[in-house]
């Protein structure tokens, strides 16, 4: 990673491209945004390869953020995030859905960095494949 300092915050700079970060959400990313955006994917994508080693591959898990909350008090630091999965696919056996999302908290390591500091709150749902 590269970090390059600009007139509003930095460019970010990895093997896959350049992102612009600051606290400017019209000309980039803000830090926290990216600090949610890094826990909720690292959680759905660890939860899609244990739904797949569980035979119950996923045709799409989506994430809805429902809330973030800052303590005001302590720095201003996040204290709690609330997202909600929602698993769609017929092969999802939804009695096992339970067991999956614990599995993949324990082995996603954002959560497991953050989960001390951060009440990390997590919902989901299971719905049947879209058909077209």
């Amino acid at each position: 990673m590269k970090f390059t300092m600009k007139e509003e915050g930095y460019d970010v700079t990895t093997a896959f491209g350049t992102i612009p970060v600051n606290g400017n959400e019209e000309t980039g990313f803000k830090p926290g945004e990216l600090l949610v955006a890094s826990i909720v994917v690292c959680s759905a994508s660890v939860l899609r390869k244990v739904l797949e080693k569980m035979r119950m591959p996923a045709d799409e898990v989506l994430v809805d953020v429902r809330s973030v909350e800052r303590d005001e008090e302590n720095g201003n630091r996040f204290s709690s995030i609330h997202f909600h999965l929602t698993i769609i696919g017929d092969a999802v056996k939804e009695e096992r859905l339970e067991k999956a999302v614990e599995v993949a908290t324990k082995n996603c390591a954002m959560i497991q960095t953050v989960k001390d500091v951060i009440d990390i709150q997590k919902t989901y749902e299971w719905q049947p494949s879209k058909k077209d």
